[in-house]
């Protein structure tokens, strides 16, 4: 028989192992009672929990034996801070200390540094964004949330893009239960200009089909150039929205242009 052996940092992933909650309950108690070996045991058997968390870091380009590392701090922290008294399972409570150990040591070595200023413009935005939010009763635009804080727009959006942490393209910016959209699916391929087919005349006609706002969201995307964030903030609805809008128009596009093809070729 094969035996499977996945290493991360010296350690076979495989045999990792997995402990009860009733161990876990008595280990908790033994570690309160200044049993070393009990927390050890406790570490020891929730690695497991680090590696489910390396999962959403996996496809960033960082070694991941750095990562699991970090976690494993994480991982300690949880151990030595939980108490039998927050009635929630460990799991609950470590995962996002471990998550949360892994964003600073990704945050503290990134390479593009963040100035002081600009981070605090970002969360003064934000503020200005959710007062907006309850007193007009509706997703405030860019230019609004500028002008309650005597800034460009520009500059808001700048402060925005800044602080936000780079994603996997496999990472969903909308889901609901049957037709979620991935990153992957909003932005363009620049390497297969054989099917930059934006441009073509052919799509100029298939706009003709869609509604006036899934025509406006196809217009600013690709021939203004502009951000869904940006479209968004103009138009008064969530980022979600815009994508989803441009999915389905996108389809809708496509499924016109493959009709129009397979029509040109029966009559020729």
């Amino acid at each position: 028989m094969q035996v499977r052996k996945v290493n991360i940092s010296g350690v076979n992933t495989y045999k990792l192992p997995v402990l009860s909650s009733a161990r876990m309950k008595e280990l908790f108690l033994q570690m309160q009672a200044g049993d070393k070996s009990a927390r050890r045991e406790l570490i020891n058997g929730n690695l497991r929990l680090v590696l489910s968390v390396l999962q959403r870091f996996k496809n960033r380009g960082e070694n991941l034996d750095d990562l699991f590392q970090v976690g494993c701090i994480g991982l300690m922290k949880a151990v030595d801070n939980f108490s039998l008294e927050h009635n929630v399972h460990f799991s609950t409570y470590a995962v996002p200390m471990i998550i949360g150990e892994i964003k600073r040591h990704l945050r503290d070595n990134n390479a593009v540094r963040v100035s002081r200023s600009l981070k605090l413009l970002a969360q003064k935005a934000q503020q200005v964004r959710e007062e907006l939010t309850r007193k007009l009763l509706r997703e405030p635009t860019i230019q609004e949330i500028a002008l309650q804080l005597d800034v460009t727009a520009e500059e808001v959006i700048f402060a925005y893009q800044a602080i936000n942490e780079p994603v996997s393209l496999h990472d969903p910016v909308f889901a609901d239960s049957t037709d979620p959209i991935y990153i992957m699916d909003v932005v363009s391929d620049q390497k297969n200009n054989a099917e930059l087919w934006v441009e073509d005349i052919t799509l100029h006609q298939a706009l003709e089909i869609l509604s006036e706002r899934e025509r406006q969201i196809l217009e600013a995307r690709f021939f203004e150039g502009r951000t869904q964030t940006e479209i968004a903030a103009a138009i008064g609805i969530s980022q979600a929205q815009v994508s989803r809008i441009e999915k389905a128009a996108l389809r809708r596009i496509r499924h016109h242009l493959a009709d129009e093809g397979g029509n040109a070729n029966a009559s020729g």
